[in-house]
């Protein structure tokens, strides 16, 4: 079987002019892979080719496809995304899956854009300056934009033993990240809904999550067409996991404060 034409074509557009050896050891399964990755689940997933990249990148830092990660920034370059978006990406991940996970993929980062002739360092997209204060009131603006009124005070709330993790979740997490520019909110939670469902066994903050998405505007079927963009990257056990935790998140609607 043929990889599809159109398969052919999008592939070119990835990346013009290669011809990957997978054609000559693995013919079999390149055609399979392509024609399912690169034209059936394009068509099943109707997304803006940047959105689609996003996704992708984002969910290789959560299943810690460094060598797929490596392969597929220049696509998503070739497709739109912008060397601040893919930044970005990468600078989130550190608050969801930890330096130890995603420094590889920054190292891979700055080792395509140099070799794309983007000069390093990009911009800068903070928002918030080193003093506590602004760290943490922009956290918690971004907290309450995203949950709901009933995230303000998260900071001082919970448990004792628990009270440090959630300062730190509202001044780290959501004020050094989230309050950044270079992605607006609904990219912000997309990409964390596909870090968390590739990475798999978080299913509670996977599921705050798709509430956070449904609230801000990034509805069921958006979230599904993510989904399923992510199938030939995580496979189906992650992808199946992420459909249940997004039905859950339709029945509640309602966060968590202890769960993101």
């Amino acid at each position: 079987m043929p990889i599809t034409d159109f398969a052919h074509d999008f592939h070119e557009r990835m990346f013009p002019g290669y011809r990957s050896d997978f054609l000559r050891t693995d013919p079999e399964f390149i055609e399979r892979f392509g024609s399912f990755a690169f034209d059936q689940v394009i068509h099943q997933s109707d997304l803006p080719d940047p959105t689609r990249f996003i996704a992708i990148l984002a969910s290789l830092i959560g299943c810690q496809g460094i060598d797929e990660f490596r392969a597929m920034i220049p696509a998503a370059l070739n497709f739109g995304l912008s060397p601040v978006q893919l930044k970005e990406v990468v600078y989130q991940a550190v608050a969801y899956l930890g330096i130890g996970r995603v420094f590889p993929f920054l190292k891979a980062a700055n080792q395509a854009l140099s070799e794309a002739g983007v000069e390093l360092p990009l911009e800068p997209q903070a928002s918030t300056t080193s003093d506590e204060g602004s760290r943490l009131q922009a956290g918690e603006r971004a907290q309450v934009d995203i949950f709901g009124e009933d995230m303000r005070g998260f900071a001082q709330s919970g448990p004792e033993d628990s009270r440090q993790m959630n300062y730190w979740l509202t001044s780290n997490c959501f004020g050094d990240y989230y309050s950044r520019s270079g992605l607006s909110r609904q990219e912000r939670e997309m990409i964390t809904f596909c870090f968390l469902a590739a990475q798999g066994g978080v299913e509670p903050q996977l599921t705050s999550h798709a509430v956070a998405n449904l609230r801000i505007g990034n509805d069921k079927d958006f979230l599904i067409a993510a989904i399923y963009q992510l199938l030939p990257f995580i496979g189906y056990p992650r992808c199946l996991n992420a459909l249940r935790c997004l039905r859950k998140a339709v029945d509640q609607r309602q966060p968590s404060r202890t769960d993101h």
